[in-house]
């Protein structure tokens, strides 16, 4: 078994009654760090926001994935410490689990993995 860290990435659906959803995770096993989130989950957004609020709650996920703009722990750590935004992070969390799919399929969507 390994030891991951992980946060999952949120969309705040509702602020003034904490309802969010979650849509990803970062999970990082020793030196790597990996994003996954689900396409499906933010399509549902569409429905829930407006579509400048989809376009940027969209725009934040895909861009973790696709730059290394959070490339650390201590960054984690920052961004789920002081966003407070359309989306927010858990903070960091260290299971023991050799699988990152079962951590995506518990924590974002066992239907798919993008």
């Amino acid at each position: 078994m390994s030891n991951l860290k992980y946060s999952i990435i949120y969309a705040v659906i509702r602020p003034e009654i904490s309802e969010q959803l979650s849509v990803g995770l970062i999970i990082i096993d020793g030196d790597t760090m990996d994003v996954r989130y689900s396409k499906k989950k933010l399509d549902i957004l569409k429905s829930l926001y407006t579509d400048k609020e989809y376009k940027f709650v969209s725009r934040v996920v895909s861009s973790l994935k696709n730059n290394s703009a959070v490339n650390s722990i201590d960054k984690i750590d920052y961004i789920s410490r002081y966003s407070n935004n359309l989306v927010t992070f858990s903070p960091l969390q260290t299971i023991d689990i050799a699988s990152k799919d079962w951590l995506f399929s518990n924590y974002v969507y066992a239907g798919e993995r993008k």
